[in-house]
């Protein structure tokens, strides 16, 4: 059995897809604070899945529903960068403070493996460009970055302390089906709304990664499948980047909008935004994993899904 916290979200729920494709029992963990219960429609017609409804905050609740796991892809987590210093207590509580009532859950009740969802923010305005895994950390410059770094020293100490293998993955942007939130989501739904004027935090030249989600699940079974050191570090991304303005082209595209673009200035959209984003992949590339999208198609996939799925902005908002 394996337990996947924020089920409903958007990696989560297409994770939980492919691990019952692939004949698991799956447990999914979710409070559908942003999670979607759509996304789990034919994941709760299979037998093999289990919903709990749940807050990683409930440590009493917790301990029992981790009992019998054979591993957990910890997911859940506030993925709001942007806000972060209007609620600087909220990504630790949601990221911090629940991996390490996950780890505690699992320690509890024997649980020894565990794969984490970071970020490639935590390399903050990096010196070193492709950044590889074992690049020097500069000053963090954002609250959601450090909140992820403090979980993977948790996981790394866990995996010392108690003899636990970790699995932590950093991310660039995700793209694909059930994407719900990001730039190409607040782009979209901009341009349905109001399709002559697009407005841009920033300058639009921000350099930023992207990777579809069906090759970031194949990174994290393929890693977990084949990784053998106690704590396994990972960068996941395409080989490449585009300027926030190529992304921007490619939705008018596909919508067939040209709109007037009206950009907020500043190398930055927010704060703590760094403007260039792309990690060194060599590492996951010699475990024989090759993403199949370009960053670009998998904008394409993306704008498809926001077509054919207007309830979700609703459902966001």
């Amino acid at each position: 059995m394996i337990i996947v916290t924020g089920a409903a979200g958007f990696i989560g729920s297409n994770l939980v897809d492919r691990l019952l494709a692939d004949g698991q029992t799956v447990v999914g963990i979710d409070n559908f604070s942003t999670g979607q219960r759509r996304f789990l429609d034919s994941a709760l017609k299979n037998g093999r899945f289990r919903l709990i409804e749940g807050d990683m905050l409930n440590v009493d609740g917790m301990k029992d529903w981790f009992a019998g796991a054979e591993a957990v892809v910890h997911l859940a987590a506030n993925a709001d960068v942007r806000f972060g210093t209007e609620h600087p207590r909220r990504d630790l509580e949601q990221n911090t403070i629940a991996t390490y009532n996950v780890l505690e859950a699992m320690r509890k009740n024997g649980v020894k493996r565990i794969a984490f969802s970071s970020t490639g923010s935590v390399y903050g305005e990096a010196d070193q460009i492709p950044t590889p895994e074992n690049a020097h950390f500069p000053i963090q410059t954002s609250l959601y970055a450090a909140s992820k770094l403090a979980c993977e020293g948790l996981i790394s100490a866990y995996c010392e302390g108690f003899g636990f293998t970790g699995y932590i993955f950093r991310f660039v942007s995700i793209l694909g089906e059930r994407y719900t939130h990001g730039h190409v989501f607040d782009f979209f739904r901009s341009l349905s709304l109001a399709p002559s004027t697009l407005r841009v935090l920033g300058d639009g030249h921000q350099r930023k990664s992207y990777l579809y989600i069906q090759d970031c699940l194949d990174a994290i079974l393929l890693t977990m499948d084949k990784a053998t050191d106690k704590v396994n570090i990972f960068n996941l991304g395409v080989d490449g980047y585009v300027e926030v303005n190529d992304s921007i082209a490619r939705i008018c595209a596909n919508m067939k909008a040209s709109p007037r673009l009206d950009y907020a200035g500043g190398t930055r959209g927010w704060i703590g935004d760094s403007p260039f984003i792309y990690l060194d992949t060599a590492k996951i590339r010699s475990l024989g994993w090759t993403p199949k999208l370009t960053i670009l198609e998998g904008v394409d996939r993306t704008v498809a899904f926001l077509a054919a799925n207007p309830w979700l902005f609703e459902a966001r908002s």
